[in-house]
């Protein structure tokens, strides 16, 4: 739309010759810029994705090492109690050798040396069994402690998220029936925002009732800087038919997202480096694009609270 907006202007100047050549070259060059954003915002748009898919994989990953070292530790158990019926049956047989022992010594010499030998054999496999009984039994230990603080570090990023949400849904309590809905699943929290309380048709500014609950929101974000924000932008799969300097859905998607974001960099508590600003256009709908309803509720901001997987990243190489 721009390129065509661009020919449309060289045209009219070239018709009706009122235009300057330096108007031309100033259309040019703004062309030029805005294929430059265009790219930068495309690039942004993967980067997104890239660190979401990332996000997902290390959780997994958590998940997966975890269940792993159940087993291990479920293996480790059955060795150790195998272990114990060894010292068990050596003991016994050592009692008995040493009953035979005693009973033989003054019939057969000889043959008291060999039991004594065998004794003598039995002692040292008893003692390397319980050694090998508490290296294993420290192997276990170990493990299992580093168990429960992988485990004990993820229910605290789930009871902290817990704790998020339930601090979003007080503070934007007062928009509750206006399009907003805060939940809880996957390890994140989901504020979904419908375009009806954020923005006019066709148009990126935010309103007045939006901007209040993208303010509260973002005085709940500042007092949890370890958390990274996601900032996704929906439409519906109506093409885009509006005015102004807009190419299309994506164009218009991404461009939503981004005011919003502008608009909680306006709280200096709030760190910069955790936002991220994505377009999603029409093609991660959440309902039907049949009905007005649904194309109401496709047409959103999303905003996507994920917890930083730091510490469960240590946790999960130092048990490797």
């Amino acid at each position: 739309m721009i390129k065509q907006i661009s020919l449309a202007l060289v045209g009219a100047a070239l018709v009706t010759s009122c235009v300057s050549k330096k108007v031309f070259t100033d259309l040019e060059s703004d062309y030029a810029k805005l294929k430059k954003e265009n790219r930068a915002l495309e690039d942004k748009n993967k980067d997104c994705d890239e660190l979401t898919a990332q996000l997902q994989t290390e959780l997994a990953s958590a998940e997966a090492t975890i269940e792993q070292l159940k087993a291990d530790k479920a293996n480790l158990a059955n060795e150790i109690a195998e272990t114990q019926s060894k010292v068990e049956g050596l003991g016994q047989s050592y009692k008995e050798l040493e009953k035979n022992s005693s009973s033989e010594l003054a019939k057969n010499a000889a043959k008291n040396r060999e039991l004594l030998q065998q004794l003598e054999d039995k002692e040292k496999a008893l003692a390397t069994e319980n050694a090998r009984l508490i290296a294993l039994q420290k192997e276990l230990d170990a493990r299992s402690k580093r168990i429960d603080e992988l485990e004990g570090a993820l229910a605290a990023k789930d009871a902290n998220m817990k704790a998020l949400k339930n601090s979003i849904s007080k503070a934007l309590t007062n928009f509750e029936g206006k399009g907003l809905t805060v939940e809880q699943r996957d390890g994140k929290v989901y504020v979904s925002m419908e375009n009806k309380l954020l923005f006019q048709s066709g148009s990126w500014k935010v309103g007045v009732d939006g901007k209040q609950a993208v303010k509260q929101l973002g005085e709940v974000l500042a007092e949890n800087p370890e958390i990274n924000v996601l900032i996704e932008g929906h439409t519906d799969n109506d093409a885009f038919n509006g005015k102004g300097d807009i190419s299309g859905n994506w164009d218009l998607s991404t461009k939503r997202a981004t005011a919003i974001v502008n608009i909680l960099q306006e709280n200096d508590d709030i760190n910069a480096e955790s936002l991220t600003a994505a377009g999603r256009s029409e093609f991660a709908p959440i309902a039907t694009n049949d009905t007005p309803e649904g194309k109401s509720r496709n047409r959103r901001i999303e905003v996507i609270l994920t917890p930083k997987l730091d510490e469960v990243s240590k946790l999960l190489s130092d048990v490797k």
